[in-house]
């Protein structure tokens, strides 16, 4: 790999007013960064209005008129999930499927007190996709967003803590929130809520760090491994979660000793069996422990990394009617810019983005160098022929079509 590299945008270096700023804090990115991030839960009154990203005819279209599937939807009730099988039907002529959802059941199950969580609305709907897309962008780390709908005087679950950061935004309705510190500080994916029951049964019982009604407006911010119950108040509470899923220290550490093993693979020594009879590795494992120490100084994991963090997310949606007129249509005047969300990165004469990678000869480097600050291009400016290829491949996208 070059030791020459750009990206399409650092996430890490992203300090001018966006999404975060405007719309989820008060206090200022750098503030909310050095005092806030991974810290302490912080609630922001009145911050936005949410209106725009979701709401009520939302849930009602995704559930009954979409074609949704599980596990685009759960349902829970008294602190635990239903069967998938008790919500969801055979979707009649034209559609061999099975386990579509099936509105009136949904409907009969919300109407005794459960809530629905539509998951995954960063793939099902355009205006929480766009905005978790932003969001991810900022922060550096890969966001997904869930909405829960929860009945008057109803909670969906019971005290428990989540492995991931979030921002709770509540969009209609009110619910009260419960919050209270770690009994665990950072837990990593591996390390669940349910792993600790009885410490976080303990801990919910004790005095509450945050005890508030959310209202239409209003954020909740939450470091993962924070102790969290909510309870509808008196009309139908809808509030979408945004979780962040933090990358850490600890999958630093796991990229680190991939590319250390990876490289080890090369080394004949390494791939050497031990000597017959062997009791134990005793003999070996100090001549092993220092191999591998060295390899994982000597390791690169920047390609690693960025590939990782390129299949965590999806980049924005392209239509492929769209997309094909783009491309019979393309002239000098043609307006092209990169599609969004692609994770571009140019490493030497190689661009590699969540949808393949492309080399290029060393004239074309500096064009597409010029791609790679995300605004809009002539087509003629760039050279028809590196435009067109790179909207055959899902790179460039009309510039109408990007946002």
């Amino acid at each position: 790999m070059s030791s020459t590299s750009t990206d399409f945008q650092d996430p890490g270096a992203v300090k001018d007013a966006g999404v975060l700023e405007t719309r989820l804090i008060d206090i200022g990115y750098e503030r909310f960064a050095r005092d806030v991030w991974g810290r302490t839960a912080l609630l922001t009154r009145g911050v936005s209005d949410f209106s725009d990203l979701f709401s009520a005819n939302a849930v009602d279209e995704l559930v009954s008129r979409r074609g949704l599937r599980t596990p685009f939807l759960r349902v829970a009730k008294g602190g635990s999930t239903l069967p998938e099988s008790s919500f969801t039907s055979p979707a009649g002529v034209g559609a061999t499927i099975s386990d579509q959802l099936d509105d009136t059941e949904l409907w009969r199950k919300f109407a005794d007190g459960a809530t629905l969580v539509l998951q995954a609305l960063h793939r099902t709907w355009e205006p929480v996709s766009s905005f978790s897309t932003q969001l991810s962008t900022e922060l550096g780390h890969p966001v997904q967003a869930n909405a829960y709908i929860t009945p008057p005087q109803n909670r969906g679950f019971d005290d428990h803590y989540d492995i991931h950061d979030v921002f709770v935004l509540q969009i209609e309705g009110t619910k009260r929130w419960i919050i209270h510190e770690p009994v665990h500080v950072d837990p990593l994916r591996s390390q669940p809520w349910t792993d600790r029951r009885s410490a976080v049964a303990e801990a919910a019982q004790g005095k509450a760090y945050i005890d508030t009604v959310l209202e239409p407006g209003d954020v909740l911010y939450l470091p993962r491994g924070w102790l969290h119950a909510a309870e509808a108040q008196g009309k139908v509470s809808i509030h979408l979660t945004l979780g962040v899923h933090n990358w850490t220290r600890y999958a630093l550490a796991e990229q680190l000793a991939q590319a250390a093993l990876a490289a080890l693979n090369d080394d004949p020594e390494m791939r050497r069996s031990l000597p017959l009879g062997v009791d134990g590795p005793d003999g070996d494992i100090a001549a092993v422990r220092k191999r591998l120490a060295e390899a994982v100084v000597e390791a690169d994991s920047a390609s690693l990394f960025h590939r990782t963090r390129r299949g965590q997310g999806r980049p924005s949606p392209l239509g492929p009617v769209a997309q094909l007129a783009a491309v019979e249509g393309l002239g000098p005047e043609s307006l092209v810019r990169l599609r969004d969300a692609l994770e571009a990165r140019l490493e030497g004469s190689r661009l590699t983005t969540r949808v393949g990678w492309l080399d290029f000869a060393e004239a074309n480097l500096s064009t597409v160098r010029r791609l790679l600050d995300g605004g809009d291009h002539l087509a003629a400016d760039l050279g028809i022929e590196l435009v067109e290829r790179l909207l055959r491949a899902g790179v460039l996208v009309p510039a109408e079509q990007s946002h």
